[in-house]
């Protein structure tokens, strides 16, 4: 079996110094002597690729670990990911609000903001407001342009994960097949003067997945994140990888058929979205007399005790647990989380009646059912760590060193 140019398995004498720093990162190598041990490279051969790392400022020696030898000696230097060299920016669109943040490379939010930023205004506008936005959080922290060495994007539809376009999204009104790495890289350089970066996309739902299982639940083997707001869809981590489908569609839950006449703003009748969103839970609530534009002003309403809102919220958790049934049974999760507007104690009870009632006990018999740990901020964390694994992968490591002159 033939590897990339560059690397091979274990013992072999072309293991790059994007392997090393791999097996750094990740903790499974943290001295030289480890190093060694794991790749089967010498002594010489590891220095020498551990020096690129040290000048390029990726790697730093950390206090003494345990001493590799039996016979005793000095403690090993241990090696550390060196998260001060770059910073990253990071953004979250919801249908009329956006957070951004500024990170470090180790996922720690250095500064924030959210406001209103409407996707129906188009690409155009909402891509060049979160440039601006960029400039200040850097303008902010007193962090020079030039240190951003990547950007992540969440956006409310399915995202072909290969040219960062989306893929006729339900709710992005003149967003389908729109250059959104090429416009918003071009915002980030029109209000700050500093070259082009790198700019990830992808669904919002699989953003905020992310962000969650590697923050607090990297052992779990199979992660499903809902999220409930204006729309509803999930993001899925198997294995620590997010698995996004054939073309971006996976997870798209809130177009499932549940068998009413409600139409969808997809255009067809009978999605679960359209009885059991944020938005359609909004609709409810207008109806009977109480004003709620949207998902976050069903929130609101959750938060103040509202005991209408809580009804409906829970008889929302209902039908989407009814679904969440099957998806259970098929992928076996260890956690299932809920976020959004709606994840709250009457969303989540509604959800537990229905998902435990229809799923077979051998599906829930390991299930953690549960809301968001990281509330807001999970997206965020997700796009800042999406685009600092995509930068510092073994197989992009090389290529960087390079153009660094390392």
């Amino acid at each position: 079996m033939t590897g990339k140019p560059g690397r091979t398995a274990r013992g072999g004498a072309q293991t790059s110094a994007g392997d090393l720093l791999d097996l750094v990162r990740s903790g499974r190598a943290v001295t030289r002597g480890a190093l060694q041990q794991m790749t089967g490279l010498s002594r010489a051969t590891v220095g020498q690729r551990l020096d690129r790392l040290f000048r390029a400022g990726w790697l730093r020696e950390g206090a003494g670990g345990p001493v590799d030898s039996p016979l005793g000696g000095r403690p090993a230097i241990t090696l550390e990911f060196d998260g001060s060299h770059a910073v990253v920016l990071a953004a979250d669109l919801d249908t009329r609000h956006a957070r951004a943040a500024l990170l470090t490379l180790t996922g720690e939010i250095l500064a924030e903001r959210a406001g209103t930023l409407v996707v129906e205004d188009g690409p155009e506008t909402v891509l060049d407001g979160l440039g601006r936005w960029f400039a200040e959080l850097l303008t902010e922290t007193g962090h020079a342009p030039e240190a951003v060495c990547g950007i992540g994007l969440g956006v409310p539809g399915p995202v072909d994960s290969e040219t960062g376009r989306v893929v006729q999204p339900p709710m992005m009104s003149g967003w389908d097949g729109y250059d959104i790495r090429g416009r918003l890289s071009r915002a980030f350089s029109e209000h700050t003067g500093a070259g082009a970066v790198p700019v990830l996309v992808d669904n919002d739902a699989n953003l905020m997945a992310y962000g969650e299982q590697r923050t607090g639940y990297q052992d779990c083997r199979a992660f499903v994140l809902v999220k409930v707001s204006t729309g509803i869809g999930a993001g899925v981590v198997v294995d620590g990888a997010l698995y996004r489908g054939v073309d971006g569609g996976a997870g798209d839950l809130g177009h499932i058929r549940v068998g009413t006449e409600a139409l969808c703003r997809c255009g067809s009748y009978g999605c679960l979205a359209a009885v059991a969103s944020g938005g359609a839970v909004a609709r409810r609530l207008t109806d009977a007399g109480v004003p709620a534009a949207s998902g976050s002003d069903v929130r609101d309403l959750l938060a103040a005790g509202h005991p209408e809102a809580a009804a409906l919220a829970r008889e929302a958790g209902r039908r989407v647990g009814d679904v969440l049934a099957t998806v259970v049974t098929l992928l076996n999760p260890g956690v299932l989380m809920i976020a959004g507007d709606l994840a709250g104690t009457p969303f989540l009870t509604g959800v537990r009646e229905l998902l435990y009632q229809r799923a077979l006990p051998r599906s829930t018999a390991h299930l953690d059912v549960r809301t968001a740990r990281l509330g807001e901020r999970a997206g965020l964390i997700g796009a800042g760590a999406l685009v600092v694994e995509h930068l510092y992968a073994p197989e992009r490591v090389e290529e960087r060193l390079s153009a660094l002159g390392v």
